[in-house]
């Protein structure tokens, strides 16, 4: 039997290969983990989810100063942000997370980190430039980058990207943002909201494009009403850098206008990182969209498995997490664990907030379901009405069998709203058991209980009920008949 230096070694520090790593060491593996970047914690902590949840907290904050006089308080006069003070604010927030993620504890578990970029030699053995290593299984979690320009054009201007935005020396007094996934949607508004003129230039016709048209609109109209200019059905035909930024030459519906911003950012997709890992040499099947893997998180190589964005799958820091709990099910306790994205949450964290779980109406169209749709306004929600955040909606869509099969909530807090339908849908809690669970009072989180009480009411208060329970208790009906019409 061969022999080799560790039980398993990890290439990337991130959300699945931090998961990895703490599972297999703790389970009494001998783990190796390699990361190419400087310090631990991948794209979610150093460019992604902590830095950009960070600065929308901020943005957030400042337009409620703005906001004062609608909740009845003096109007004050704000000053401009000063963007090195937020910078230094993100920074702060990142650093103290780091230490989750620091060497010195991961080695407190029992797992040796190395840095550097690793390279296969074998299926079996990686070469990090100074040393190799060998282990009996091998997990590549290297994560993604922010897609390259599908134009040419592109290529002639600065562009930013999610590894830069975050760490800019002054607020752009314009920003063009090209793009309408869930990065550009929350950097849009943010920096919207900090003082920036903000151009979005989408390529189809809908932000959000996964998202249900009618939420996604509704995201759409608040931004505008902030000031977000969106360009819809547009393609960049010509790009200049010019004296004060860059000038895009854009086409929609067949015409022609020039717009212009002192930086442009890109958010147009993400790639897995896969260069210089030497894939194809060991045997293990990948693309331009990612490596292939099986339900169990494996290659063609069945001791390397592949969870995370690398598989080019659902790019989610929770899903990484869950890919990264199964691997280590099958790599250490070699348990044929299979991962569950049935009921994978997601959230976009603009304001509203847009979060969904399960199937939407889209998804649902195109796979041939019938379904119904539910809905509760949030303008019905009293403490969304006494914090002043009506906007948005709940939708519930039940199957043909009135089964529910997804959760879209548009709304404040909606992905903490969404943590409830984690556990009523992936726990099988029926709709009625949620319809009779007792909640705080005011809380937003009443929306949940309504929807389900709103499907329940009409099959408990329904006339055949009503005749039942009168001839069975002699009950009188109402005391309040309708009144004659005039």
């Amino acid at each position: 039997m061969a022999s080799y230096d560790y039980d398993i070694g990890i290439i990337g520090g991130g959300a699945a290969g931090l998961t990895v790593a703490s599972g297999a060491a703790q389970l009494g593996a001998r783990t190796l983990l390699i990361e190419r970047e400087p310090t631990l914690g991948g794209d979610c902590l150093h460019f992604g989810c902590v830095p950009s949840k960070t600065l929308i907290h901020t943005a957030r904050l400042y337009r409620q100063l703005k906001d004062w006089p609608r909740f009845g308080l003096p109007r004050i006069d704000v000053a401009p942000v000063d963007f090195l003070a937020v910078r230094k604010r993100i920074r702060e927030v990142i650093a103290r997370i780091q230490e989750h993620d620091s060497v010195e504890r991961f080695c407190r578990l029992g797992v040796q980190t190395e840095f550097g970029q690793a390279r296969f030699t074998d299926e079996h053995q990686v070469d990090i430039g100074h040393s190799r290593y060998s282990a009996r299984s091998w997990v590549i979690a290297t994560g993604s980058s922010a897609a390259a320009p599908h134009l040419d054009c592109l290529r002639q201007i600065p562009l930013l990207t999610n590894r830069e935005i975050f760490s800019l020396d002054h607020l752009p007094a314009s920003l063009i943002i090209l793009g309408g996934g869930p990065i550009a949607i929350e950097m849009a508004q943010a920096f919207c909201r900090l003082g920036s003129q903000v151009t979005v230039v989408q390529r189809s016709g809908q932000i959000l494009s996964k998202e249900d048209h009618d939420l996604a609109d509704q995201v759409m109209q608040v931004m505008a009403g902030e000031g977000v200019r969106f360009l819809l059905n547009t393609t960049v035909i010509e790009a200049r850098q010019t004296a004060t930024g860059s000038e895009l030459v854009i086409e929609t519906d067949g015409s022609q206008q020039t717009i212009r911003a002192e930086s442009v950012l890109l958010a147009q997709g993400r790639s897995p990182n896969l260069a210089d890992l030497n894939l194809t040499a060991i045997g293990v099947d990948h693309s331009p969209k990612g490596i292939t893997v099986d339900a169990r998180m494996r290659t063609s190589q069945r001791h390397i498995f592949a969870p995370g964005d690398v598989n080019g799958r659902l790019q989610f820091t929770h899903a990484a997490g869950h890919e990264g709990g199964v691997v280590v099910s099958n790599a250490i306790f070699h348990l044929p664990r299979k991962v569950n994205h049935r009921w994978m949450p997601w959230c976009t964290y603009c304001e509203p907030e847009l979060a969904s779980i399960g199937l939407n109406e889209k998804a649902a169209r195109a796979a041939g379901i019938d379904y119904q749709v539910w809905r509760e306004e949030f303008s019905a929600n009293d403490r969304a009405i006494c914090e002043g955040r009506e906007t948005g909606q709940l939708k519930m869509l039940l199957d043909e069998h009135e089964k529910p099969i997804g959760v879209q909530i548009l709304g404040p807090g909606a992905g903490d709203l969404l943590a409830q339908w984690t556990t009523v849908l992936g726990g099988g809690v029926k709709l009625s058991t949620l319809a009779g669970i007792i909640q705080p009072y005011p809380t937003l989180a009443e929306i949940n209980k309504r929807v389900a009480g709103s499907y329940i009411s009409p099959k408990i208060f329904s006339d055949r009920i009503r005749k039942g329970l009168r001839l069975i208790f002699q009950l009188k009906g109402s005391a309040c008949p309708p009144s004659s019409p005039i």
